[in-house]
């Protein structure tokens, strides 16, 4: 499983500072700052421990580091209610860290996307103190969605509408009326109808670039226009409308308005600067957002709902590589993140029931249920053995590959974490229905042994449970056959290989088996069953997701492979 590949000849071909098309092709590391390196032993991850972490990140051999928010922030939804859009929480560091980190990973051939959160602001931020402060009929009042109440004294909320996190959606003010937060009540909602705030964002977006910033990711992306005008429909009705780009609060076609002004400011830069789109939406309606009038390119989370299962997975590929030709964009391929069940636990667990962001277990009292009531037994091996497998198949994909911190040291979800530890909003505004999203989202192991296992001197601030130790960087940096040493040849084979955005699907003679080529005569074959299948005599095997040798693949592994002629 020799490979060509040159670290020096590729770092200088990735870092060509005019290429426009870098992302199209390009594997993406997310990074959770608060939970990925703490430099200054406070508990919390932070800038600085990124920047020390940067050799750690180029022997991966990503193209780019998407950095969750590291804004100012009250944390009542993990950095996603930001306080000032334009400066670094000083717990996490300053812009003169982030400047430097910035400069160590340009350095180091990477790019740098920041997560922008346009849809709300933190409770805390300026404008909504002011707004606070200014009272009904405003200037400042209007930057966020304010309305009266209903009732002769106002007292009853303008809709019955919930928010994604739970609970009601409106909250009263002391003056008596209500300000609308489709997420926690510490996150209120722009009016972006609003002049003033669509300039503010365009300064931001600036500020960034300017500081050298490669790209962004835009958080939920399809909610930001609005229509509250007029008598507002009853929470079921709002339910049963259609999202055809006229629905009140989702998915608006008056949002790519937005979005080409935005575009405007990318393009002013040399290379333009990417964007990327979290748009929960339709499937037909998800190209407009990856246009290259518009953002540019917009995930696909489809794998995130799938089983391993090579029925769904070949429906999703070629749905998404045509959704893409469509908008002439590429697709992205996303298998874990900060809001979802890691997928190596997904594997390994039944999904009877599996939510539409992958989350399948629920608490009840002190045993966790799937959602169905049944108490899961995970499949740890099995499911780290399909990670592998999917793992593989999909950076073999045209398209970029979005990995998220910790996945290539094959960690399982954290389930297990007192109450009295959580931090997401989910977890208290849904107690017994959803656990929330901090088991993805505790600290990554970089020793075996140790108080936080080497994020940092002090305890984490989200408890590493005992057998995180095993998967540590530090145990699988010397052992051959790691999830880290897959990850390690196949993102160096695949910056070797990876050419164009053709697919071609092959036939394989069993329905459990999976095979495609792409250019430079590359093949990819997933055996998602249990039996072993033989790949040929005239197969030369590059890689196998279980590091083996031999044309015999084995059930739940992938390989690609060269034909001899």
């Amino acid at each position: 499983m020799s490979s060509t590949f040159s670290a020096e000849t590729d770092l200088l071909t990735r870092t060509n500072p005019h290429d426009a098309d870098w992302w199209r092709q390009a594997a993406v590391y997310q990074i959770y700052p608060r939970s990925f390196a703490d430099a200054n032993g406070d508990g919390l991850g932070d800038l600085p421990g990124i920047t020390a972490k940067v050799p750690y990140l180029q022997g991966l051999g990503i193209d780019a580091v998407w950095l969750s928010p590291f804004y100012p922030s009250e944390l009542a939804d993990g950095g996603y209610d930001v306080a000032d859009y334009r400066d670094v929480d000083a717990r996490l560091g300053t812009l003169e860290d982030f400047d430097a980190m910035v400069a160590a990973l340009h350095a180091a051939g990477m790019r740098v996307i920041v997560d922008i959160v346009p849809n709300h602001s933190s409770d805390r931020h300026e404008w909504f103190q002011a707004a606070l402060a200014a009272g009904p009929g405003s200037p400042e009042r209007d930057r966020y969605i304010f309305r009266d109440g209903k009732g002769p004294d106002g007292a009853e909320a303008p809709t019955d509408w919930e928010s994604v996190f739970g609970g009601p959606a409106w909250h009263r003010v002391e003056d008596g009326q209500w300000y609308f937060h489709n997420f926690a009540v510490e996150q209120p909602d722009f009016n972006w109808a609003n002049p003033e705030v669509r300039a503010d964002f365009l300064h931001t977006l600036r500020f960034w670039s300017d500081r050298g910033v490669d790209g962004f990711r835009i958080d939920v992306a399809h909610m930001l226009m609005k229509d509250l005008s007029g008598e507002l429909p009853s929470k079921a009705e709002l339910d049963a409308m259609p999202f055809d780009g006229q629905h009140p609060i989702i998915d608006r076609d008056d949002v790519h308005e937005v979005y080409a002004e935005w575009r405007k400011v990318f393009n002013s830069y040399d290379p333009p600067r990417t964007a990327v789109a979290e748009a929960w939406v339709e499937r037909d309606r998800r190209p407009r957002y990856a246009s290259p009038e518009g953002l540019g390119q917009a995930f696909n989370f489809d794998l995130l709902e799938a089983d391993f299962d090579a029925a769904q997975f070949s429906s999703i590929v070629a749905d998404n590589l045509e959704l893409a030709e469509r908008s002439g964009s590429s697709t992205t391929w996303v298998l874990s993140n900060h809001d979802v069940v890691r997928h190596a636990t997904r594997y390994g667990l039944p999904h009877p029931e599996r939510n539409a962001k992958g989350h399948p277990l629920a608490k009840h009292g002190s045993e966790w249920l799937l959602s169905g009531g049944e108490r899961p037994v995970l499949d740890a091996s099995g499911g780290l053995r399909r990670a592998r497998a999917a793992t593989l198949f999909t950076l073999g994909l045209p398209g970029s590959a979005y990995l998220y911190q910790g996945e290539e040291l094959g960690l399982h979800e954290v389930a297990q974490i007192p109450d009295a530890d959580r931090q997401d909003p989910t977890f208290f505004r849904n107690p017994g229905v959803d656990i929330g999203r901090d088991g993805c989202r505790v600290p990554v192991p970089w020793v075996a042994e140790g108080r936080s296992f080497g994020f940092g001197e002090a305890d984490a601030h989200l408890p590493q449970p005992e057998w995180f130790g095993a998967s540590a960087v530090e145990v699988q940096d010397s052992d051959d056959a790691s999830v880290l040493a897959l990850y390690r040849r196949a993102l160096a084979l695949r910056h070797e290989l990876q050419s164009g955005e053709q697919l071609e699907w092959l036939p394989s003679g069993n329905d459990a088996v999976l095979r495609f080529a792409r250019p430079n005569g590359w093949e990819i074959v997933t055996n998602f069953g249990a039996e072993p299948f033989e790949l040929g005599p005239d197969a030369e095997v590059l890689l196998r997701s279980d590091l083996e040798e031999g044309t015999t693949l084995a059930g739940e592994t992938t390989a690609w492979v060269r034909r001899r002629d």
